[in-house]
């Protein structure tokens, strides 16, 4: 049993993980890994390596790990899949949107915001009609460790759509500190974002808001959804009934709809980001701090349709 990787704090997580499964280490040798894409057609997961410039692969039919790409002063960090199963990723070395497509060429979706370069595009999600949406703290522009330093253009840390018929960006949202991971709800009504001003500011948020998203793409509210009780939250995903799985400082938290924390997925590592893959999308990816984990769980990931 492995019962230790676990905290059950509500008989609705018990069901959904099995505690005979262990949490798996199966990659280390990073200096701050982030922004894990599972890409379902090549049976791979991707993921970043920030501080060293990288872009890592494993092979889910053969365990095997090997360099994607590196030194390009990408510095990648937040990564999705769009609806025609290409990759977005946020690169806070170019300070700008990018999307890998099929044939392996880069295209730069967004750089600046009204003639003024973005800080440093964090994570980034895309919404079924094909809208982009992404958060711009100033993580990579504070120092050259995760980018390179330089002085901010912009009058704040915000968040921005991305409309993929002009190609030009709205602020959605500018009252975040440091605004990080983001996800939609199942039905695409709401987005959840987190706000990690803590690491930067004492007494600064450490939790996840709830929007509201109007059918012109305006979001409204903004309440608090959840407090972090360890760190701060950086990215998360959605399962399929609708919870939030939330990276944190001691693992993954796990949110019931309702706002309930009802388990986590200990990690001996500081959680920065995950996704779910495999066949069955019920194969949780977790990048933390060096390493990569894997589990396995009875819960399986949000569908992208």
């Amino acid at each position: 049993m492995h019962d230790a990787c676990y905290e059950i704090l509500d008989e609705r997580f018990r069901r959904l993980v099995k505690t005979i499964e262990p949490v798996e280490r199966i990659w280390s040798g990073g200096r701050w890994t982030e922004g894990p894409v599972h890409a379902a057609a090549w049976r791979s997961l991707v993921w970043s390596d920030i501080p060293n410039d990288r872009r890592m692969r494993l092979d889910e039919a053969t365990g095997a790990v090997g360099v994607l790409e590196g030194g390009l002063g990408r510095y990648i960090n937040g990564s999705t899949m769009d609806r025609q199963g290409r990759v977005v990723a946020c690169s806070q070395g170019l300070r700008a949107v990018l999307r890998t497509e099929h044939d392996g060429a880069t295209a730069v979706l967004a750089e600046r915001y009204r003639g003024k370069r973005f800080n440093s595009p964090n994570d980034v999600v895309v919404r079924s009609d094909g809208s982009i949406w992404f958060t711009d703290p100033a993580y990579g522009i504070e120092s050259d460790y995760e980018g390179f330093q330089a002085e901010p253009e912009l009058d704040g840390q915000h968040v921005y759509r991305l409309d993929p018929a002009t190609g030009e960006c709205a602020q959605v949202a500018d009252d975040f500190v440091c605004p990080n991971g983001l996800a939609f709800s199942l039905d695409e009504t709401r987005l959840y974002i987190a706000d990690s001003g803590a690491t930067r500011y004492p007494g600064a948020p450490r939790h996840i808001r709830v929007f509201d998203v109007s059918p012109d793409g305006r979001l409204t509210g903004g309440a608090v959804f959840a407090e972090c009780t360890n760190s701060v939250f950086d990215g998360f995903r959605l399962d399929n009934r609708g919870r939030i799985w939330t990276s944190a400082g001691d693992g993954v938290h796990c949110y019931d709809p309702d706002g309930t924390l009802i388990g986590k997925v200990l990690v001996p590592e500081r959680v920065s980001n995950l996704c779910f893959g495999g066949p069955k999308l019920n194969r949780l990816y977790i990048t933390a701090t060096h390493s990569l984990y894997t589990v396995l769980l009875a819960a399986s990931g949000a569908k992208l349709v």
